[in-house]
């Protein structure tokens, strides 16, 4: 018999380290070295060797005999095991822990590096393996002829990007130039060679991110780090403010945000991009009382950690309350000056950051969802989030995700990765099954995603001779997972109860009879828009003479009902408002209106 035991729910084959996020796929790294991804798979982007769109996570197979130096007996018995993970819009990239990095998806710009077409299996890159050696360097570069090896991946629109063992950053795909172009405009440049940006050179580079067309990386003044004096640098494509330097000039080398100099109050900490936009963490550091920064800061000076962004405003995304492009770092003021803020992220149009206590806030386009061009929205439910929402996790689990761990932004979707990396929620634009659920549908609030993956439990169950599974195991499984969904069902189940209680009484109140289907106006049966205003005038015109003298009726019950003679006069006030806003068109202004206690 062949048993392979099962293994418990804190397992690190379970636990998720790291998620990222390209346009519409995600991908998933374990604590084991484990890789999964689901999403939409054009371009191969997904890696499972073919381009069809998975709706919930599958596991990435890696084919060692491509690695180069590997015999086949060490290829056969090897499982790799990976320590980063890395998404840009349509590829991806995969770090192992002997420093060897895989790519995989679209290649038009040579992202993956090699100049072949697009791939839809992991392909080991060749060219990593020279990084260090006398011909991939200035020769004033003092570094031995051992090879470097990387020890980070990051990528982000059509580029790529790796710091090496010393500190090292280099790039491919397309990039930011590394000289002027003939004309004198700021163009992107394509490589599938990866190039060093020799202006870090004895500096190391700890972390780095980058959009479209820009990049910003968090750097120490020397070749050690020390404490918090990371310097942050931005340089690329400038053309909405989204470097950060005060201006909309381009960038073809990297010039440090002044915002947040050594001088500063403010140690930045965590950097994230959007495809035009920027957003940053940072703390305030012992011992500071006041700063030479260029921007102004009042109420803003005493926060502890706060999250800061510029760039193109358009949607929101800033988070400062209007549609207006920056080109200097401003703060969100409206996040709670208490939070420990721990993970940050951009979409294509919108922002969310992520508190140690679990409380979660978005902000951008669609109410801080991203792209939803098909969102069900109306009233004042719809538009764009110029400040900070709170995301709220559900009834079952109460409004805060338990032990937060990161969050990762799509062009359209978000997932956060909580209970400690033991469960994925994911919300936004569903379609391709990117929200990892099953369903392609959107999501409006979070919900959760198929993790760990059912293929693995197949996997990891004890198996007899014949095959099957034993001693129940599997089953005991499943009906957890099983209960699990019926506990949500129950609370939706009656939630759903209520919700048709209360509008069988208040129908029943003004009409007179028993709410039925019959009664739902069509276009809310086609989930469309519903504008209540427009409903409730259509219906005042359509009613015979039996139904409006019972609203008529319902109307003077209510005014009886009411003892307070002020509060009686502004409920006439109000119903005069709406009936003249019906007559109209126009807005209804409920500001001023009673309250119930």
């Amino acid at each position: 018999m062949l048993a392979v035991k099962l293994p418990d729910s804190g397992t690190l084959s379970q636990k998720i380290i790291r998620i990222v996020t390209g346009e519409a796929h995600t991908l998933a790294l374990t604590g084991e070295g484990s890789i999964y991804s689901w999403g939409r798979g054009t371009f191969g982007r997904l890696g499972t060797g073919k381009e069809s769109d998975e709706l919930f996570p599958v596991r990435i197979g890696f084919d060692l005999s491509k690695k180069v130096g590997l015999s086949e007996e060490i290829c056969e018995r090897t499982n790799p095991k990976f320590v980063g993970i890395a998404a840009g819009a349509y590829h991806s990239l995969a770090l192992e822990d002997d420093g060897s990095v895989w790519s995989w998806g679209y290649n038009v710009y040579g992202q993956l590096g090699f100049s072949e077409g697009n791939s839809s299996v992991p392909c080991f890159i060749e060219q990593l393996l020279q990084l260090g050696s006398p011909d991939s360097v200035e020769e004033s570069n003092p570094i031995n002829k051992t090879p470097l090896k990387v020890s980070s991946v990051k990528a982000g629109g059509m580029m790529s990007l790796a710091i090496d063992s010393l500190g090292g950053l280099w790039m491919w795909g397309n990039c930011p130039p590394q000289s002027s172009t003939n004309d004198g405009e700021f163009s992107l440049v394509s490589s599938s060679v990866p190039l060093p940006v020799r202006e870090f050179h004895g500096q190391t580079v700890i972390k780095v991110a980058c959009g479209n067309e820009h990049v910003v990386a968090l750097v120490s003044p020397g070749e050690t780090l020390t404490g918090n004096n990371l310097v942050c640098y931005s340089w690329g494509n400038n053309n909405h403010g989204q470097l950060g330097l005060g201006d909309k000039e381009s960038r073809l080398y990297p010039s440090i945000v002044e915002t947040f100099n050594q001088e500063c109050p403010w140690a930045v900490y965590e950097i994230a991009c959007g495809a035009f936009h920027t957003a940053v963490l940072t703390s305030r550091k012992m011992g500071s009382e006041t700063g030479s920064s260029n921007v102004s800061m009042k109420e803003s000076e005493m926060k502890g950690f706060m999250c800061w962004t510029f760039g193109l405003g358009d949607n929101g995304q800033l988070g400062n309350g209007t549609t207006t492009s920056t080109c200097l770092p401003g703060p969100v003021n409206e996040l709670p000056q208490d939070a420990f803020l721990i993970s940050v992220d951009c979409g294509l149009f919108h922002t969310c950051v992520v508190s140690a206590a679990g409380d979660v806030w978005a902000w951008g386009m669609e109410k801080g969802l991203g792209l939803c061009p098909d969102a069900s929205f109306s009233g004042t439910d719809s538009g764009d989030a110029l400040s900070p929402l709170r995301i709220l996790c559900n009834e079952l689990h109460g409004p805060k995700f338990e032990d937060p761990v990161q969050v990762a932004c799509g062009a359209a979707h978000t997932v956060l990765v909580a209970n400690d990396g033991y469960k994925l929620w994911a919300w936004g634009r569903g379609r391709s099954g990117v929200l990892g659920g099953g369903s392609t549908t959107d999501s409006f609030v979070p919900c959760i995603a198929m993790w760990p993956p059912l293929a693995d439990n197949f996997d990891e169950v004890t198996i007899g001779k014949e095959g099957k599974v034993k001693d129940n195991e599997f089953g005991k499984m499943m009906e957890k997972k099983l209960s699990l969904a019926l506990e949500e069902m129950e609370v939706l189940r009656t939630k759903l109860a209520l919700m048709e209680r209360y509008a069988s009484i208040l129908h029943g109140s003004i009409f007179g009879k028993s709410f039925t289907e019959r009664d739902l106006p069509a276009v809310l049966l086609n989930w469309g828009t519903f504008n209540i205003e427009k409903e409730w005038e259509n219906m005042i015109e359509s009613a015979d003479r039996g139904k409006l003298t019972r609203i008529e009726a319902f109307y003077q019950n209510m005014l009886a009902g009411v003892k307070d003679k002020l509060m009686k006069r502004r409920i006439e006030e109000i119903v005069k408002e709406c009936l003249h806003s019906l007559s109209t068109g126009s807005p209804v202004n409920m500001e001023n209106a009673p309250s119930s206690q």
